[in-house]
């Protein structure tokens, strides 16, 4: 039996969605939440923090989502972290390459507060399936 889902590793350098979406999963999901504005914090975090799944926006100034979970990767702790993109870019062929250098999913922006707390349930009960 798998542990339940509750520490989430959240980066997104919006503060506007940051807001939103721990309003969505800390309130409504009752996850606890690592919030951080740029992959360098999430670098800076994580060790300490120990997260079980990783939501990680794409577009940021400096480090992008994909750069930052290649440097996410590199440490053994995590290099195996489910970790799910939150983008508007979801073409299927970028969804295909996120998911190739190795996302478990992506969840679509703007996203549903109402529901993203259940979305994340449902992708990581697939990934624990």
């Amino acid at each position: 039996m798998n542990a339940p889902l509750t520490r989430i590793l959240y980066v997104e350098d919006e503060p506007d969605i940051q807001m939103i979406a721990r309003l969505a999963l800390e309130t409504l999901g009752g996850f606890t939440l690592e919030v951080c504005s740029s992959g360098k914090e999430a670098l800076a975090k994580i060790t300490a923090f120990q997260p079980q799944l990783i939501l990680l926006d794409v577009m940021m100034p400096g480090m992008d989502g994909p750069t930052t979970l290649s440097k996410l990767r590199e440490l053994p702790a995590f290099s195996t972290t489910p970790t799910i993109f939150m983008t508007a870019k979801v073409q299927p062929g970028e969804v295909m390459g996120y998911k190739q250098i190795g996302a478990v999913d992506v969840i679509p922006k703007p996203f549903d507060p109402m529901t993203l707390s259940n979305q994340v349930l449902e992708i990581w009960a697939h990934c624990h399936g």
